[in-house]
């Protein structure tokens, strides 16, 4: 979910005239014996597969959301290749493939894994059931399955999907990132603007990080006394990477996020602050793992139990439950999204097994262009990822058997949720990918056999988990490789290659998320799932999980939060949307708001001076291109500093560094935050900047449609 990338209207399904178009000639012809899957290209694929990997993991960690990668790592890889000498448009398509892929195995990593930190406590040692498995070999191997398995199910399903329905399938993604790949001559000019946002938002988060001239989170919080809005809080976690994610997704989606974060933080935990006692949010807090006892002091919130009042009365009351009617809504709103495309999931299961029946036993695959990886390839490496899953002994399970089990309903809902992932991405781009609710299928389907075999105690919980989590990390592979086998289309690569190229980027992303998902965690701190790195979606997974095996959910204020997704939804408003920033703290959604009033402003002053702008076109904008930047450099500074920081001598050097104590001095504690929000306010004033400047032309550099 909340991936965001270009989504153009979606055209309704067709599987006629349409369907059977003739497909269109691809820009490299299939005769053509062009340099591909060279040395450099692939090389160059894994650093930036490194590059994004890392960064998409951080940033989904921290807000649940990410961006698509293909289009910024197409225009990077054509000003790098320029810089050293030359390339072919088969080289840059290799190279965006590959590097691609840490953006989709990063969202189905964080969004499901982390909720191993979650699941129910071991009485004995008070940590979650799941926790021996959050190492980095674990979230390697199922990051591997679940990676590879998304790729291996597309190779039956491409000439299909994308050769035969092209027309009913346009793919929107993967056809802007061809028209940048075509455009390619002009490249150097676009990736000048990105690199410029990188480079801004990389000194901006160094001064932010490790100098700490600029505040990190400037907050107004008012008292538990106050009588309008008891414990109210405006927060802003003002980074250069939500700015540039506001910018991206536009006003309308960052509205509604923040829209649902404005609720939580000024409607509900008011509300429940001044109606719940605090010994009750305590108890609360105990039975949630967040406090130690009534007796004890400290946990979520400042618990003192001398006084029997909490220091922070609103971080205590969303832990103990606005975070649970958050997890309801994500639940709710992630059901009604896999809900309305279930017409749209029926009929792509149904046309793609036809499909495959359907493939000439001659199959047509002496041209170039038509030359795929052989289905025993496919049929071979499923059975051999079902024996890694079986046999390793960091997977859960108390047997082969059980392991077993687990490998076969991978394997059963893989296929079925790639091949509905790949035809909805195909319609409505990769933005509405509801891989959420088809996690929460996958879990809900997967507790089901397990309540049938009598398998419900804490110990199947992270079985549980292992089945949704690399289905997730399929679908969601499988929407993005969908889009990289169309640009290749359209620019005709090989697919054999890029589907070699995809199973590197797999292998790369693996490495490089979980690497970044441990460091983040910063091993036995686990920040995963504090305020710093919330993980909204794995915590719902695991909340799911819990209450349908070990039946101790709270499901009254579970419903509460399905109940404000239904509301929201026959408003006519996205309700996962809304869903994701109830959950959120407002600091995170405040930042995102901004970026996306930002590009509100941008575009009117654009409509006044009567510029039209295609969505293809507005993806090469100089001011989404600018705001990649932002993402790309807050990220990377972001994941450098929490390796910088994992020595404790490193550590002490870099707090060292800080000149928050003198500023503060000077300033006061008001001024020092009023200087972070100048410094903000002038981020999003060079952003607006740079969108209307002159590089906001370089749009019309895309080649006409054929």
């Amino acid at each position: 979910m909340g991936r965001a990338v270009l989504s153009g209207p979606a055209p309704a399904a067709e599987t006629g005239p349409a369907a059977a178009a003739a497909p269109p000639s691809p820009f490299v012809p299939a005769e053509a014996n062009v340099a591909e899957l060279t040395g450099r290209a692939i090389a160059i694929g894994i650093l930036f597969g490194v590059i994004f990997g890392a960064s998409t993991t951080y940033l989904a960690l921290r807000a649940g959301l990410t961006v698509s990668a293909s289009i910024p790592i197409a225009v990077l890889a054509i000003s790098l290749f320029k810089r050293l000498g030359s390339s072919t448009i088969l080289e840059n398509n290799i190279v965006q493939t590959i590097g691609s892929a840490g953006e989709s195995i990063a969202a189905g990593v964080v969004f499901t894994l982390p909720g191993f930190l979650f699941l129910s406590r071991d009485l004995a040692t008070g940590e979650s059931v799941g926790r021996p498995y959050f190492g980095y070999w674990t979230i390697l191997t199922l990051a591997l399955v679940g990676g590879v398995l998304g790729v291996l199910m597309m190779i039956p399903l491409r000439r299909s999907l994308i050769v035969k329905e092209h027309a009913a399938l346009p793919y929107p993604e993967g056809t802007a990132c061809a028209a940048v790949l075509i455009a390619g001559e002009r490249g150097g000019s676009f990736a000048r603007t990105a690199y410029h946002g990188l480079g801004f938002a990389f000194v901006y988060a160094l001064l932010q990080k490790i100098f700490r001239v600029i505040a990190e989170t400037p907050t107004l919080a008012l008292r538990q006394t106050n009588r309008f809005l008891p414990s109210a809080v405006l927060a802003a976690d003002i980074t250069p990477e939500y700015l540039g994610v506001g910018y991206i997704i536009g006003p309308r989606i960052a509205g509604v996020l923040v829209a649902g974060g404005v609720l939580a933080s000024f409607g509900l935990i008011p509300l429940l602050a001044f109606l719940t006692p605090p010994d009750a949010i305590a108890r609360q807090l105990v039975k949630l793992g967040y406090l130690a006892s009534l007796s004890t002091g400290g946990g979520a919130g400042g618990w003192n139990p001398a006084t029997h009042t909490f220091s922070d009365m609103a971080t205590a009351v969303y832990r103990a439950y606005v975070r649970q009617i958050g997890a309801g809504a994500v639940a709710a709103g992630g059901l009604i999204t896999l809900v309305k495309t279930l017409p749209t999931i029926a009929s792509s299961f149904k046309d793609s097994v036809a499909s495959l029946r359907q493939r000439d036993s001659a199959r047509v695959g002496q041209l170039r262009t038509e030359r795929d990886l052989p289905i025993t390839f496919v049929l071979v490496g499923a059975a051999i990822l079902v024996i890694i899953v079986a046999l390793l002994p960091f997977v859960p399970g108390p047997g082969i058997g059980s392991k077993l089990l687990l490998g076969l309903l991978i394997v059963v809902f893989g296929f079925f949720f790639v091949t509905v992932a790949s035809r909805i991405v195909g319609l409505i781009g990769s933005s509405s990918n509801p891989i959420s609710g088809m996690t929460i299928a996958t879990l809900m389907g997967t507790c089901l056999v397990f309540v049938g075999l009598g398998w419900t105690g804490d110990a199947y919980q992270p079985m549980a988990l292992c089945v949704g989590g690399m289905v997730c990390i399929a679908a969601a592979n499988a929407g993005a490789t969908s889009q990289d086998l169309k640009t290749g289309f359209l620019v005709g690569a090989t697919p054999r290659a890029q589907q070699i190229g995809l199973l590197i980027g797999v292998v790369t992303a693996s490495v490089v998320v979980g690497v970044t998902v441990r460091v983040l965690d910063h091993g036995s701190a686990h920040l995963i799932g504090s305020n710093t790195y919330p993980a909204p979606q794995a915590t719902l997974m695991a909340t799911l999980i819990k209450g349908l095996l070990a039946f101790n959910l709270d499901w009254q204020f579970v419903a509460v939060g399905a109940a404000l997704a239904v509301t929201v939804e026959l408003c006519g408003v996205g309700a996962l949307s809304f869903a994701v920033g109830a959950y959120l703290p407002l600091a995170t959604t405040a930042p995102i708001f901004v970026g996306g009033l930002v590009r509100a402003f941008a575009d009117r002053s654009a409509r006044r001076q009567g510029a039209t702008t295609t969505p293809e076109e507005a993806e090469l904008g100089a001011g989404n291109l600018f705001a990649t930047g932002l993402v790309a450099g807050g990220a990377i500074a972001g994941v450098t500093v929490a390796f910088l920081t994992l020595k404790e001598s490193w550590a002490r050097i870099i707090a060292g560094l800080s000149l928050e104590h003198g500023l503060t001095g000077q300033l006061g504690p008001g001024g020092y935050q009023v200087l972070g929000l100048i410094a903000f306010g002038a981020m999003g004033a060079t952003l607006y900047k740079v969108s209307r400047g002159r590089g906001s032309q370089d749009s019309n550099l895309l080649p006409p449609a054929s």
